[in-house]
């Protein structure tokens, strides 16, 4: 271990890593995070400085998650988490799927206009 990885906090709380994960379709940020034994995931997203970069995240309107997994904003956070903050979707998944499958039944129905000699 080097020395950075044996610091301690003030009050001496061991200090561990997590990330810090936002992901826009273009563009990917992971943030590595100095965190303390007891740290929540929000404490660890405030101090990534993630939340001045991406005004847009408003932690009470975006779900966050461990690993895939949704978690509260209150979750203590262990050695290597990934804190996950996921974006609002855009469309209604169940909507989509059956829109897809309405079209696909008019399509195979209908199979397209057909071409009449005049």
């Amino acid at each position: 271990m080097d020395k950075e990885d044996t610091r301690y906090m003030q009050d001496n709380e061991p200090e561990f890593l997590v990330e810090i994960a936002y992901a826009l379709p273009h563009q990917q940020l992971i943030v590595p995070v100095r965190a303390y034994t007891g740290m929540t995931a929000e404490q660890a997203i405030q101090a990534s400085g993630i939340l001045m970069k991406f005004p847009e995240i408003d932690l009470s309107v975006n779900k966050i998650g461990l690993f895939g997994k949704l978690s509260k904003l209150d979750t203590p956070l262990r050695h290597l988490d990934r804190v996950e903050i996921y974006r609002p979707l855009i469309a209604d998944p169940k909507e989509v799927r059956k829109q897809r499958a309405a079209e696909g039944k008019v399509m195979k129905k209908g199979g397209g206009e057909s071409a009449t000699a005049d």
